[in-house]
């Protein structure tokens, strides 16, 4: 099949592209073009770049057009943002394309309520970023549903892997905390400790489009949570992290205007916004249907992810990792 991929040299595109690659299928990737994947793969040699911008091209209504001339079979759409940028697209797809993927986000769910959370046990979201992507994936069922074009949307976690920062274990980019854990000091946690965060490999996620792209008649109309095995709570988080590196985790329990007062307010706001949320979720409706299997914990992903920052000079920390 022809499958175009957009915004697929990113997190999810580097490890995705490949695979479609590998299992028979022509690719296309459409890009801006300011980015590269972050690991090598020989399959990229087939892959034919189409440069976009994506943004733009929505503002002024060309971009759908661009996705449809390319005639292909299946669209994966890794980089929708908005309602309105989904709705153009699937308006000008439907009759034409076989099988559109969105990749969506767990943060379309608001704050646990039941853990762990499944497609159906949501709670309403908040911020503009998870209230898009849950209109998204009800525009995307109600398509299908009613006969429209054949729709499947993916809802990955905190999507980690080698060659960027993960989130670390109090919710927040913040390269001090792997620091402060490497060297055995104290570290500031809200409250007891016991909020979550859910990670996914970019490979796992990219297992999942491929799953989705095999199994059309099951994923369609179909949403999906897409994340590791188990969700980490922020104490286990850090007592696992800080033995990376030979040390036992030494943590503080604090209020959170306490916490937030010892970081900067962008480390201090990304920490609310993921904490507040405590995600913990499902990934079996996609293991039943579509037989997605994470091939790696929310430990071993991380770990990859912080071993890369490391042998990269891109983490300085005062211990070596001794796993």
């Amino acid at each position: 099949m022809r499958i175009v991929v957009v915004g697929g040299s990113g997190h999810i595109g580097t490890y995705l592209l490949p695979r479609l690659v590998r299992a028979g299928h022509e690719v296309i990737n459409i890009s801006r073009g300011t980015r590269r994947a972050y690991t090598d793969s020989p399959e990229w040699a087939q892959v034919r770049q189409v440069v976009a911008d994506r943004q733009h091209e929505d503002a002024d209504g060309s971009f759908p057009n661009r996705v449809a001339e390319l005639r292909p079979d299946v669209v994966i759409d890794l980089v929708c943002f908005t309602l309105d940028s989904a709705s153009s697209l699937v308006a000008r797809l439907r009759g034409e394309v076989g099988h559109l993927i969105e990749c969506g986000s767990i943060w379309r769910c608001g704050r646990s309520a039941l853990v762990p959370t499944t497609e159906t046990t949501m709670t309403p979201p908040f911020g503009e970023y998870g209230v898009q992507k849950e209109r998204i994936a009800r525009l995307l069922k109600a398509e299908t549903a009613s006969g429209g074009l054949v729709t499947t949307s993916l809802h990955p976690g905190h999507i980690s892997g080698p060659g960027w920062a993960p989130i670390g274990p109090v919710g927040n980019l913040d390269p001090t905390v792997w620091q402060t854990l490497a060297a055995g000091r104290s570290l500031r946690v809200p409250g007891f400790g016991a909020e979550t965060v859910h990670h996914v490999h970019a490979d796992d996620v990219a297992q999942a489009f491929e799953l989705a792209v095999a199994h059309r008649d099951r994923a369609a109309g179909e949403d999906f949570n897409i994340v590791s095995s188990a969700a980490l709570t922020v104490r286990g988080f850090a007592a696992a992290a800080a033995s990376w590196f030979g040390q036992t985790a030494r943590l503080e329990s604090v209020d959170w205007d306490e916490f937030a007062s010892g970081m900067s307010a962008e480390h201090a706001a990304t920490s609310r916004e993921h904490l507040e949320r405590s995600p913990c979720f499902s990934a079996e409706k996609a293991h039943e249907l579509l037989g997605y299997a994470p091939g790696h914990s929310s430990l071993e992903t991380v770990l990859e992810a912080v071993r890369w920052l490391v042998e990269h000079g891109e983490l300085v920390v005062e211990q070596p990792l001794v796993v």
